[in-house]
């Protein structure tokens, strides 16, 4: 384990984003012809990429598979990151992240120092402008899952990322029988990682690795 890593990680994170030209890179191409400010409408929301060291197999990033009951939400069984829509009691979007991490994975918001932000997208089919932040915890947390929210965890090894072949194109199956072709992703665990996940990581592997 290199603890360098948060450190050129969190130094990356000050300086000016490589924002959408990197997201775009894993952007499915009706998402890159929707390049516009956010509707006024749109709903604010808040997700963290939690790091934690494993001495194993160096740092890990925590994804979670989404569970949900409700048939008309847009993102269920897929994997994201740990968030959710702002609430008028949190003080900032960042404490927005902070809680739904620990509501949802059960990760104590206090055990967690936030290193920065990444650049915010809008989500057009759920009408989300999602803000996401960088954080680590200085040991493996130990993981409770909402089980309304949240269906599993997957604990990744942030270098599996860099490794070739996990990056591809595939279709997606979604409900109703539709189908979305060509869609850029991340394999993981046997499981799709798309959308505006695969477009965040794509920025935080342009941060940590820069052209």
């Amino acid at each position: 384990m290199n603890p360098c890593f948060i450190d050129h990680l969190e130094r990356q994170l000050q300086l000016p984003l490589p924002g959408l030209e990197a997201q775009f890179r894993m952007a499915h191409v009706t998402r890159q012809s929707y390049q516009g400010e956010p509707p006024a409408d749109a709903k604010p929301a808040g997700v963290l990429a939690l790091f934690y060291p494993n001495p194993r197999d160096h740092w890990h990033l925590v994804l979670i598979e989404r569970e949900s009951r409700n048939p008309k939400d847009r993102h269920r069984g897929q994997i994201s990151f740990p968030g959710g829509q702002f609430d008028p009691t949190d003080a900032s979007l960042a404490q927005t992240a902070l809680r739904e991490a620990e509501e949802e994975i059960g990760v104590c918001a206090a055990s967690i120092r936030l290193l920065g932000q990444l650049t915010p997208l809008y989500i057009p089919v759920s009408n989300f402008h999602v803000y996401p932040f960088v954080g680590v915890t200085e040991c493996r947390p130990t993981f409770q899952i909402q089980p309304e929210e949240v269906k599993s965890i997957l604990e990744v090894p942030f270098q599996h990322f860099t490794s070739p072949g996990i990056a591809g194109r595939t279709t997606i199956f979604l409900a109703d029988n539709l189908q979305i072709p060509n869609v850029p992703f991340f394999d993981v665990q046997g499981k799709a990682v798309w959308g505006a996940t695969a477009m965040i990581l794509s920025e935080l592997l342009a941060i940590v690795q820069p052209d």
